[in-house]
């Protein structure tokens, strides 16, 4: 027999949307989508969601620093997804260092 809960569950009620948390943090420092997703406290799947908004919504000032594959040194400078790769298309390592993200201007 299925109970239902008492109470329904409430949404987390925040004083910013999670886009501008999430502005507001990347114009203080440079951070990888990991970083973000503890910060604002959704899932990190969420959040490259959300950058995907900002990126066309502010254009140029969101600045990606690229993935860096850290047993060769290969950047992927031309990949336009922002998420990271899962190895390295060169070397085929897993050892890569996560893209970080910015906000030079609003």
């Amino acid at each position: 027999m299925k109970t239902r809960p008492n109470q329904p569950s409430m949404p987390v009620l925040r004083p910013e949307t999670i886009r501008q948390e999430i502005i507001a943090l990347l114009s203080r420092e440079s951070m990888t989508a990991r970083e973000l997703s503890g910060q604002v406290g959704v899932a990190e799947k969420e959040v490259l969601y959300h950058l995907e908004h900002i990126r066309l919504a502010l254009r140029d000032a969101l600045v990606l620093e690229p993935a860096l594959c850290l047993a060769c040194g290969f950047s992927l400078r031309k990949r336009e997804r922002l998420k990271g790769p899962g190895r390295c298309p060169v070397c085929k390592s897993q050892h890569i260092a996560e893209p970080r993200f910015a906000i030079t201007r609003l």
